[in-house]
Parts: structure tokens; C-alpha cells; sequence
């Protein structure tokens, strides 16, 4: 059989909505929105078809809250604009406040956008939407009990089929974590494949495996990956936009050289790094084997400016140069699986284990969600759905993530303390307020706990 290369889209953001604003909070939704959802709608709607979109539960509760569109266009008209304004006046050159239209111009297009949707992202979204996620994007091998994971698994599967309707298993395992001892409660859930990252196991990463109790487990494909997301890969070239040199008010207006950043420029570096992209992938792929192209969407246009131009690129490249590039469901029915061996427990994470999310800088989260977790399943039908919805929230992955990289690690420690101080009012019966995490998780039922 032919080679073949899959990109999987890996779409996520941890619930901040109505949690912060600056310089933590809500305004990464809305930036992520503004930079890489919106943009990466023209190209889902010329190319969906060839891509692998995997929306996270969580951030799918964030694009249904009722109000969204009128609160991203409140962020672009009462804040980016005037923003912007006030970097255009004080810029350096007329080159810099050339980049800063440039910039102001982006904000503006995707406001345009979202208000001939309606602000309704997620509508827009829905037809390309093929894999989900645990509900809140917990790292499932933590979990301490099987009722926790079916919890997290029952809450995000069902409210993927609630929006979407059709589902063929795909199944996006937060962080890549993956351990043997999961498989079977992922087949029960109906999870038929899982994306892992078994770099330096010496196991063939272009070929899936077959699990001993059911899911595909398919090899996200290192190498390939780090010709985009790695120290040397491409967002360092010179001419894109540097996301690192910030201006008085935090915009963007110079290329990772230097100069003042230039699109054109960028957008004809961007077809280069396409082109050889598509003849390395075509060279791995040579002798057949799937390759599986797996990323954060967020790194196309929020932290590669140019990344949405990148994967068009690619894509007009790949009908180019003859490479094929399929949806990763479709790839899976056309390849045969081989058994999986013994495999230890692993991650995308720095190692490949579970480091990032149990080392001693964040053990007091991870044995805190597991304290919370047995309190909550312990409690059987005495926990009802606050009590459930913030344990959901407790467990997501980002707050040990962004501990860890010292990555807002100020807004992590606090919202993971919030949600244990509101998990344990709610199992105490304290006062009878609403969750405060809103629209987080509206599926989520404590039924899931009390029976397989």
C-alpha cells in the first residue's frame, strides 16, 4: 500500500471563560478565536476533507455559551483597536507601523467573520469536527479510580455526539498519555483509536497497532512533527513574525530577524517551508506507512503567525508533488493493524512519561485531584452535579502543564485552589450557588460514578 500522511488538528483550550482577564484569563480564548480558529476556517472549508479535526469538550462548552460573538467583538473594538492604535502611533519606522496594520488588520478580518456567523465558531466548526477528548482534558493514567475515568470519558463522548452526531471512535488522549491499563475502559466508552507517542521505544511509528483489548493505538509521528514544532523548525525562520518581541501593548511587529515584519515576505517563506515539508514527508513515507501529523491547532496563526498559510501551502503542495493526504478515519479502515507489544506507560510530555504533570513541582495537584476524585466517588449519589463538575474542572491537564513550564503558573495555582475550595462546599451541602464554572461540562451527570 501506498504512504500516506494524515494531520490531525488537536484543538484545546482549558475552561477560562469568565476566569480572568488580564493578563490570565479570558482573553486567550479570544485571542486563540481571533488568531487560529478563525483563520483555520478557510482552510477547513476549501480542505476538510483531508484534515483531522479533534475539538476538546471544554473548549466546545466555551464557543456554545449564548453571549460569545458579542464579547469577541467587545475584545477586538474595545481593546485591539485602540491597542493597535496607540502602537501604530509610537512606532518606530514607517515599516513598523506598516507590520502593525498588518496585525490590526487580522483582529479586524476575524471580527468581520464571526459577525456573519453570528458568532456561532462552533456551528461553523461542526462539520469538521471528527475526534473528541476526555471532558475536561484530564491525563486519564492519573486518575485514580475506573468510575473517574468513565466520568471523564462518558461526559466528553456524550456531549461530542450531542453537538456533532456521528462519531467513528476517534479519540484524542489528552497529552498523549496512554497507559495499557486504559484500553479496556476506552473500548466499553466506544473509543476505537487513540493517537500515542511512542518516539524512542523503537517501535515502527508509521504503522498502528492493535491493543490487546480493542483500540487502534496510532504513532503520532515524531520526526515529522519536529520539522514544525521544535527549536530549529520552521516558525524560527527569519522572515516570520517574531512572538517573542512585544510592543508597549503587546503586539507583534517584527520578523525573528529583526526587521520589521513584512507578509508578503512571510507568506513566500511559508510556500518554501510547504514545498520541503511535503518532499520530506513524501521521502518518509516512500516505502508506504501512514504518517500521522498530530499538532496543537493553536500553534497555526497563535504562535506561528503564518501557520494557517503554512498548511494551505502544504496541501496545494501535496496535489504538487503526489503526496496523499486523508483524514486519519479513513487511513485507519484502509490499514491493517499489528498486535501491540508490551508497551510502558508514555505521553508527548518532556520525557515521555508523566513527568511534566507529577514531578515534586506539581505533586500537590496531582495528589490533590486524586484526593478530590476519591471524595467525590466516594460520596456515590450524595455528589451532585457542582460537586462533579468541579472535580471535572480540578482534573484538567493545563494547570500542572503551565506550573510545570512556569507558564502562568500564578492563574493555574489559583484556579485549581478555587475549584477544590468550591468541590468541597459543594460536598459539604454549603449554600445552594450555581457552579461558578458556568457552561463547563453541561453534560456531565454523577450517574457516571455510580455504575459501570
Amino acid at each position: 500500500m501506498n504512504g500516506e500522511l494524515s494531520i490531525l488538528l488537536h484543538t484545546h483550550m482549558p475552561y477560562v471563560e469568565g476566569f480572568g482577564t488580564w493578563p490570565f484569563g479570558e482573553e486567550w480564548l479570544w485571542e486563540a478565536i481571533a488568531t487560529s480558529y478563525v483563520p483555520l476556517l478557510d482552510v477547513l472549508e476549501r480542505d476538510g476533507h483531508r484534515l483531522t479535526l479533534s475539538l476538546t469538550p471544554v473548549l466546545a462548552d466555551q464557543l456554545e455559551v449564548a453571549d460569545l460573538g458579542a464579547r469577541f467583538d467587545a475584545f477586538i473594538t474595545g481593546v485591539r483597536r485602540s491597542t493597535h492604535a496607540a502602537d501604530i502611533e509610537a512606532a518606530a519606522s514607517p515599516a513598523e507601523a506598516a507590520a502593525l496594520r498588518h496585525s490590526l488588520e487580522s483582529y479586524e478580518a476575524a471580527r468581520r467573520r464571526m459577525e456573519e456567523l453570528g458568532g456561532d465558531l462552533l456551528g461553523a466548526l461542526a462539520p469538521h469536527v471528527a475526534w473528541t477528548s476526555s471532558a475536561t482534558h484530564a491525563v486519564l493514567p492519573l486518575l485514580a479510580t475506573d468510575a473517574g475515568v468513565r466520568l471523564q470519558l462518558r461526559t466528553g463522548i456524550d456531549a461530542h455526539r450531542r453537538r456533532f452526531g456521528a462519531w467513528d471512535g476517534g479519540f484524542w488522549l489528552p497529552e498523549c498519555a496512554h497507559d495499557p491499563a486504559l484500553d479496556g475502559l476506552l473500548e466499553e466508552a466506544g473509543v476505537h483509536a487513540v493517537c500515542v507517542d511512542l518516539t524512542d521505544t523503537g517501535i515502527d511509528p508509521l504503522r498502528p497497532l492493535r491493543s490487546a483489548d480493542g483500540p487502534l493505538l496510532v504513532p503520532i509521528d515524531r520526526p515529522t512533527i519536529e520539522l514544525v514544532w521544535s527549536e530549529g523548525g520552521y516558525p524560527g525562520g527569519a522572515a516570520y513574525r517574531d512572538t517573542f518581541r512585544h510592543t508597549a501593548h503587546d503586539h507583534l511587529a517584527h520578523a525573528c530577524d529583526g526587521a520589521p515584519y513584512d507578509p508578503d515576505r512571510a507568506r513566500d517563506a511559508a510556500r518554501a517551508d510547504a514545498r520541503d515539508f511535503v518532499a520530506k514527508v513524501r521521502e518518509r513515507v516512500a516505502g508506504g506507512g501512514l504518517c500521522v501529523f498530530a499538532i496543537d491547532t493553536e500553534l497555526l496563526g497563535h504562535w506561528w503567525h503564518e501557520g494557517p498559510w503554512w498548511l494551505e501551502a502544504v496541501l496545494a503542495e501535496a496535489d504538487t508533488q503526489g503526496l496523499p493526504i486523508s483524514r486519519l478515519d479513513d487511513a485507519l479502515h484502509r490499514r491493517e493493524a499489528v498486535q501491540a507489544p508490551d508497551l510502558p506507560v508514555t505521553t508527548w510530555g518532556t520525557p515521555r512519561d508523566l513527568t511534566t504533570w507529577t514531578a515534586p513541582s506539581v505533586a500537590d495537584l496531582a495528589w490533590g485531584a486524586r484526593d478530590a476524585e476519591l471524595r467525590v466517588v466516594g460520596a456515590g449519589a450524595r455528589a451532585d452535579a457542582r460537586a462533579v463538575r468541579e472535580l471535572l474542572a480540578l482534573q484538567s491537564s493545563d494547570w500542572a502543564f503551565m506550573t510545570h513550564r512556569n507558564l502562568s503558573a500564578p492563574y493555574a495555582a489559583e484556579r485549581a485552589a478555587g475549584h477544590r475550595e468550591a468541590l468541597d462546599e459543594a460536598l459539604a451541602a454549603v449554600g445552594s450557588l450555581p457552579p461558578a464554572v458556568r457552561n463547563l461540562a453541561p453534560d456531565a451527570s454523577p450517574a457516571a460514578l455510580l455504575v459501570p
